[in-house]
């Protein structure tokens, strides 16, 4: 069976993450949702997304479909009832559609002509950027479990000390030493040729992604997952960062996600509690103004390849979007549009020449190309967001 996942009417609720990916595509847990699906089906899935977005992430179609809706986390159970659909059905949850069936020459999909299978069941979603954060907590257990089910971890190193050991998995090549892991509050998945420096303490739920590293003395609370390529150091509590970015110094990001290609200066720090305790307020794309989140908890949301100075401050849920630069003394607003350069002072536009030429240096750095697929994503993004950037 062919499998597709589309991003459905979630995607503008998740920018300015989905600005550069999929829903699909989104960590959180260890794995992507597309990886979770794949991993359970074991099937490799493609997905139907924006049309600046597929020639990244093509769509393949075959005689036989079955499309999923990306904002669904699967389980077992979701995951058969899935596999075994047949033409004509459909699983819903309420009112929303989780997954159908299609065929190549079906011209249309009427869901009063196919055989309703209704869930009932409870799973896990993503609908709003926070949940990202807000969710890992259960969406790193169910990934540990379904990782690591009939499997023995490596070794842990007699110098590391550990509590709840039986929680803990190290996948093959991790290295650490003279380190603290405390399991007893939730699962420690260690990912494959990851290092975690001498000095660090870390609690429970946690995951360290392939090829991630945590530096020296860093204090970790879960629910935090590091994502593939990823460093972190300083303090860090209930965050995710997606592949290849950096939070590697002292300072603290809390109830936070950083997209890919991220960089946090030196001893920056966010605010994830308002002064007053009051519920924390995020822009939205889709109102084009500041949204209720219901969290008391809620710090910095950071789309792809934008990046910070040293010693910057952001307050209390505060969203940046793609390939922004912010620098400089005192607070910058809780809304910095794409392509921003500056700070509390003010902001300019990032011309696409100059954040093309820092995108090459950094993912040259990981010997991955910025191609002609990756800057035509971009210069999309940088037209679509242009209403919001006042120079």
């Amino acid at each position: 069976m062919n499998y597709i996942l589309f991003d459905g009417p979630v995607r503008n609720a998740l920018l300015p993450f989905t600005f550069t990916r999929p829903v699909a595509d989104i960590l959180i847990g260890i794995m992507t949702i597309r990886q979770k699906w794949e991993a359970r089906l074991g099937s490799t899935i493609t997905t139907i997304t924006e049309d600046y977005l597929s020639a990244k992430f093509p769509m393949v179609e075959m005689e036989e479909n079955v499309m999923i809706n990306a904002a669904y986390l699967p389980n077992d159970k979701l995951a058969d009832l899935v596999s075994d659909l047949k033409e004509n059905q459909a699983i819903f949850k309420g009112d929303d559609v989780i997954a159908f069936f299609t065929t190549e020459n079906q011209e249309e999909v009427d869901f009063d002509s196919y055989e309703i299978i209704q869930y009932n069941d409870d799973c896990l979603t993503v609908e709003h950027t926070w949940d990202i954060f807000s969710k890992n907590d259960a969406a790193i257990r169910e990934d540990f479990n379904f990782l690591t089910e009939d499997r023995k971890s490596q070794p842990i190193p007699k110098s590391v000390n550990v509590i709840a050991p039986e929680n803990i998995f190290l996948e093959e090549g991790a290295k650490l030493e003279f380190v603290i892991l405390n399991a007893s509050s939730g699962p420690i998945y260690i990912g494959k040729n990851t290092e975690i420096m001498e000095g660090t303490v870390i609690r429970g739920p946690f995951a360290l992604c392939e090829n991630a590293a945590v530096k020296l003395n860093a204090k970790v609370y879960g629910a935090t997952t590091v994502g593939p390529g990823s460093r972190i150091g300083g303090e860090v509590k209930n965050s995710v960062l997606f592949a290849n970015s950096n939070k590697g110094h002292d300072g603290f990001l809390g109830d936070s996600v950083l997209g890919e290609w991220c960089n946090i200066g030196a001893d920056s720090n966010n605010s994830n509690l308002k002064n007053n305790y009051e519920e924390v307020k995020l822009w939205s794309y889709e109102i084009e103004g500041f949204a209720k989140t219901g969290l008391q908890f809620c710090g910095l949301m950071m789309g792809d390849h934008s990046k910070c100075g040293i010693n910057t401050m952001f307050n209390t849920g505060t969203v940046v979007g793609v390939s922004a630069n912010i620098f400089g003394s005192g607070f910058p607003r809780n809304f910095v549009p794409s392509f921003s350069w500056g700070g509390a002072a003010g902001f300019t536009t990032y011309v696409t020449k100059k954040a093309f030429e820092t995108a090459k240096l950094v993912m040259g750095r990981r010997n991955i190309d910025f191609d002609e697929t990756e800057s035509a994503i971009l210069e999309h993004i940088f037209e679509e967001t242009k209403k919001w950037r006042k120079d």
